[in-house]
């Protein structure tokens, strides 16, 4: 089934589009439009202490729903919104083992059981479904591609709906900048490659929303970071210099929250051990 927008892509480009209306009244036209759109539901959450963005994405007629990077301080504010919109959620897919938060999926799975976990077949870590590129995930009429986006981790992913032309890049592709290549199997030239090839091979029109911004900023297009990331818009050769000597503080939480991420957000096995 073709989504909304992407009807709505169609129409704009059809040459006799004024003769596809013929019979009907703009309000009739109008209200089925404003219908369609209402369909798809996305919700950009925020978490303070780890500066990380959570998305839940939904098809409201169908009341199926995706989260993307819960994380586990959330869970109760991300469980309510659930059952305020009467939306179940089939998935909460993680971009990458994450290392500044504990995954909330762990949490969202004892609330809802029959969630399942979903992760990059070469994360390392345990969930119920492992994707690579090519693979979709659906959620009432609408889906998600997943494009591998290593060079941050070797699990990287980014989850493109193109039925709305948005593209979750994770901490892979960031607001004027991108993840670090330090730590966890980063590599500069990775990260440069999938970025190039996985991501500013899409639409310019395309939005980008981010696992992180650290500014304020919220959306930018893949238009705008093609043309204005400091960092990307640079050769290879530059790029590589540049990440390789960031200097960046070891990560906060790492030592806590990859442990506990690598199984997925559960928590209990490990304290238990302490």
């Amino acid at each position: 089934m073709i989504a909304a927008n992407s009807i709505s892509q169609l129409f704009r480009q059809h040459p006799n589009r004024g003769n596809l209306l013929r019979g009907f009244s703009k309000t009739a036209v109008m209200n089925n439009c404003r219908l369609a759109q209402d369909t798809f539901v996305l919700r950009q959450l925020f978490d303070k202490e780890s500066w990380t963005y959570t998305y839940l994405l939904a098809d409201y007629v169908a009341k199926e729903a995706i989260i993307i990077d819960p994380v586990i301080e959330q869970v109760n504010r991300d469980h309510s919104i659930l059952k305020r919109l009467g939306l179940n959620l089939l998935y909460c897919a993680n971009t990458h083992v994450h290392a500044d938060h504990v995954t909330g999926t762990g949490e969202l799975k004892k609330l809802i059981p029959t969630c399942e976990s979903i992760i990059s077949l070469c994360s390392g870590a345990q969930a119920d479904k492992y994707v690579k590129s090519g693979d979709e995930i659906q959620f009432g009429r609408y889906s998600v591609e997943v494009r591998q986006t290593p060079g941050h981790t070797n699990g990287c992913i980014t989850f493109v709906c193109h039925d709305e032309a948005i593209a979750f890049t994770g901490d892979c592709l960031l607001i004027g900048g991108c993840g670090r290549t330090d730590f966890q199997e980063g590599d500069a030239e990775t990260l440069y490659t999938s970025i190039h090839e996985q991501i500013f091979s899409l639409p310019d029109y395309y939005k980008v929303y981010p696992a992180h911004d650290y500014t304020g900023q919220t959306v930018s297009t893949i238009g705008e970071e093609k043309t204005y990331n400091p960092r990307l818009s640079k050769s290879l050769d530059e790029f590589i210099e540049l990440m390789n000597n960031l200097k960046l503080d070891y990560p906060k939480k790492i030592d806590v929250a990859l442990p506990i991420n690598l199984k997925c957000g559960i928590q209990d096995d490990l304290m238990n051990n302490d």
